[in-house]
């Protein structure tokens, strides 16, 4: 099976990784300075408390009549449409988009071409010490990758994640999913951002107490809007009093969960997080706002 990793940032690297370990002929595209490191050293990870460098191929250009039988985009929200409109011409059946967005695999559709698109979400984060990539996935209770059921698409990439042991679970309705995903994400997101010391954020007990609720009141409005709430789980975010809701956050928070998985892409990427809290929020209150779909088109 040949893979193309549209991205070499942690998440990208971190699948190419796997994959390539599992035995999959893997590409990586890239540009700027990740691409000079990675032509010059390779992709290097830690594993197992050693340095291991990726069997993979990488390259800065893309060829038309090349052909993958998988795409992983593994871009920022902000960066897929360009990316869509530069794989529109290359020949590869499946895109597969891990990317936080409110916008419906249809709309991406129309950018790339009509079926190609088969959404999903990475359970992974970390980051890098100088070029080595220290990441890992989630754990599969938490949240493994996720990945929408799609006219049987999504079996390809299904093979793929478990051929190379990546944890995995598949949604009838990605949109749904993505949608509830934002639900919880901005409001921890916001929680580091409004606190005076970021990384001890979970220390915050009446900054806990405030994600909690609004945890549950988007979950609560996301349902409002006609929204199933997935997973089933959330549900429970409802359902239970503020107060043992609010422990949850302050013990994930302080966690090494927390830190690798939440804290570093916060901290690492506010624009994306803040231009999420004002797509999700513009959607509950029945706005419209401007994507890069909408502005490009």
């Amino acid at each position: 099976m040949r893979i193309l990793i549209y991205g070499a940032g942690v998440i990208g690297s971190l699948y190419a990784a796997r994959l390539s370990e599992a035995g999959y002929d893997v590409t990586v595209f890239a540009r700027g300075k990740r691409l000079l490191s990675l032509q010059s050293g390779g992709l290097l990870y830690k594993a197992d408390g050693m340095t291991r460098r990726a069997d993979v191929h990488v390259t800065g250009r893309l060829e038309n009549g090349d052909r993958y039988d998988l795409i992983l985009l593994t871009v920022r929200e902000n960066q897929l449409y360009d990316a869509l409109k530069e794989l529109k011409p290359n020949v590869s059946p499946t895109i597969v988009t891990m990317v936080n967005t409110l916008k419906s695999y249809g709309e991406w559709d129309k950018v790339c071409g009509e079926g190609r698109i088969l959404p999903a979400f990475p359970g992974a984060g970390g980051g890098f010490e100088g070029d080595v990539l220290d990441a890992a996935f989630t754990p599969r209770i938490v949240q493994p990758t996720t990945v929408g059921r799609r006219g049987g698409k999504e079996k390809t990439l299904a093979a793929a994640l478990k051929g190379a042991r990546i944890p995995f679970q598949i949604v009838d309705d990605m949109h749904a999913w993505q949608i509830c995903h934002l639900a919880m994400v901005v409001p921890i997101a916001d929680a580091y951002y409004e606190a005076l010391d970021p990384e001890n954020a979970g220390r915050d007990r009446a900054l806990m107490k405030k994600t909690a609720l609004r945890i549950k009141k988007n979950l609560r409005d996301t349902a409002k809007k006609g929204v199933k709430l997935s997973p089933a789980k959330m549900n429970a975010f409802v359902m239970l009093p503020a107060p043992l809701v609010a422990f949850v956050p302050g013990r994930v928070f302080q966690s090494r969960f927390g830190e690798v998985f939440m804290y570093r892409h916060s901290m690492k990427a506010p624009d994306e997080m803040r231009r999420l809290h004002d797509g999700f929020y513009g959607f509950i209150s029945g706005a419209d706002p401007k994507s890069d779909f909408g502005e490009r088109q």
